[in-house]
């Protein structure tokens, strides 16, 4: 078998594994509540604490490979994903697992940075690149679409750490074929790492998602909260300034005067920080709120998932016949559409109210998929694929943790307004006991909380409750359909075809002239 085959089996092994990582955490959520006595904060940093680490370093990573080499860069994150993932299966407390999970933010680093910059270096641009990115996105889709029930059905028959032991095995598995298969390959002009970069960006945007965590327990008027934005702030500007006069930035801002190249980051921005981020609070409300268990949850995220799977691999056909701006303007819209259809929750509704919104969602997704990855290593000279790569896995991951951040705080302090308004001239009402009861109802811990309350007032008090969850979840989900829509919008405007690489036409021969 061809290199380039042995490569893309090796880049969609490990793109399988990160990504069922995700979707197979985010069913088991409740469990890993349940057994560390886990705080609606602990689980909204189960995510981010991977998706922040990940986002702060995808570029230094993709540097690092352009300069020490791709496949050994690419085979150090296996390993260090790898043995993160053996650590969270072996977390005592919240604490340990999401340190666990920064360290596994980091091989993730690694692997998204370089692996589309893998592909990209065997496969020509244009329609042979379009076929080996379409099967990219098909990996995408199946582990989409099997990790909700793999994490399930491991979380139910043999306890939420199994969904982190099964990583080992298929890391193992992608580091023989790595060593074996691959060529490699580095940027030969390359010099340093952008340090001052990193640690201004990584700091940033750390403080940035804790006072977005933290807000509704300070008070976003609290000097706490005020100075992490303050320092998030100065520290992003500070990492601007930095950009522009070193040598060799680790985001090249001058990248982004280009339209497609900006255009393509806005449109990873935006499906990451909407439906992506929001899959966090669409399985607490089938867990926690309808009582599914994690492979119930599992098999309703199917319509989604399928959806997605099967587009895919069209979508990656259809690069090289249409503008790719058409199909992920087309991609977020349809986005948008099944976010807003998901946002009509009502206290009577069961799982198939989002079912609408599932399956047109599903459909954008894997229309998008393959054309930002595609975008994302096109609009920029091959020797710079892997820094072009980390930029857009970088927005990818941006996207999560500051929308995991942002819908949960929105979220909380739209249910404890709800509730408070449900809960008036009764002690629920005061303090902080109305946010108390949307984060219990929000992380499955409300029946802890009920039990302070006077047993006469606790079914009044437990719908109350339930009802500010929805209105929370109902808000953030139509929210996040206005912000694929206006991604959707960016994409049309900023991304133009003249500036992809695209795969050049041979003029058909002239024939021969016929001898008179």
């Amino acid at each position: 078998m061809e290199r380039k085959w042995w490569t893309l089996i090796a880049v969609s092994v490990a793109t399988f594994m990160l990504l069922l990582d995700i979707t197979v955490v985010n069913v088991a959520l409740p469990s890993i509540r349940k057994d560390l006595n886990a705080s609606f904060t602990d689980l909204q940093w189960v995510f981010d604490a991977y998706t922040l680490t990940l986002a702060a370093l995808v570029l230094t990573a993709g540097s690092l490979a352009d300069r020490l080499g791709r496949r050994r860069t690419f085979a150090a994150g296996l390993a260090i994903f790898s043995l993160a993932s053996l650590l969270c299966a072996v977390a005592p407390n919240p604490t340990f697992l999401n340190l666990a999970r920064a360290v596994q933010g980091v091989g993730g680093a690694v692997m998204f940075a370089v692996s589309l910059a893998l592909v990209a270096q065997e496969f020509a641009a244009g329609r042979e690149r379009g076929m080996a990115m379409g099967m990219y996105g098909a990996t995408i889709g199946v582990a989409v679409a099997v990790g909700p029930l793999i994490g399930g059905a491991l979380t139910d028959s043999l306890g939420w750490e199994s969904i982190f032991y099964l990583n080992v095995p298929i890391g193992a598995a992608a580091m023989v074929v790595t060593y074996l298969k691959l060529r490699e390959s580095r940027d030969p002009n390359a010099t340093h790492v952008d340090w001052a970069g990193v640690a201004t960006f990584s700091i940033s945007l750390f403080l940035l998602v804790l006072a977005l965590v933290r807000g509704n327990a300070e008070g976003w008027g609290s000097a706490l909260i005020v100075s992490l934005f303050v320092g998030s702030a100065v520290l992003m500007v500070a990492f601007i300034v930095v950009e522009q006069v070193v040598s060799e930035p680790m985001l090249p801002l001058g990248l982004f005067r280009r339209r497609a190249f900006t255009g393509v980051q806005l449109a990873a921005f935006a499906v990451s920080s909407s439906l992506f981020a929001l899959f966090l609070y669409l399985t607490l409300y089938l867990q926690n709120y309808l009582g599914l268990s994690p492979f119930q949850a599992g098999v309703r995220y199917l319509p989604i998932t399928v959806l997605s799977f099967v587009v895919a691999p069209i979508a990656g056909v259809l690069l090289s016949r249409v503008q790719a701006r058409v199909m992920l303007s087309i991609g977020l819209a349809a986005i948008g559409l099944g976010l807003l259809l998901m946002s009509g929750i009502e206290a009577s509704s069961d799982w198939t109210t989002l079912l609408g919104g599932f399956l047109i969602a599903g459909a954008g997704v894997g229309l998008i998929n393959p054309v930002i990855a595609d975008v994302a290593v096109s609009v920029v000279p091959k020797e710079n694929s892997g820094m072009a790569a980390g930029i857009n896995d970088t927005f990818r991951q941006v996207g999560i943790a500051v929308g995991i951040a942002v819908w949960g705080a929105i979220l909380i302090g739209s249910g404890t307004d709800k509730i408070r308004e449900l809960t008036a001239g009764t002690p629920s009402a005061t303090g902080s006991h109305p946010r108390e009861l949307a984060e219990a109802a929000s992380s499955g811990n409300l029946g802890q909380v009920l039990a302070t309350v006077a047993p006469q007032s606790r079914q009044a008090v437990s719908d109350a409750a339930r009802e500010g969850f929805l209105s929370g979840l109902n808000t953030v989900l139509m929210l996040g359909a206005l912000l694929s829509f206006a991604g959707a919008a960016l994409a049309l405007w900023l991304v133009r075809e003249h500036e992809i690489e695209r795969e050049a036409v041979e003029p058909e021969p002239e024939p021969a002239p016929r001898a008179s």
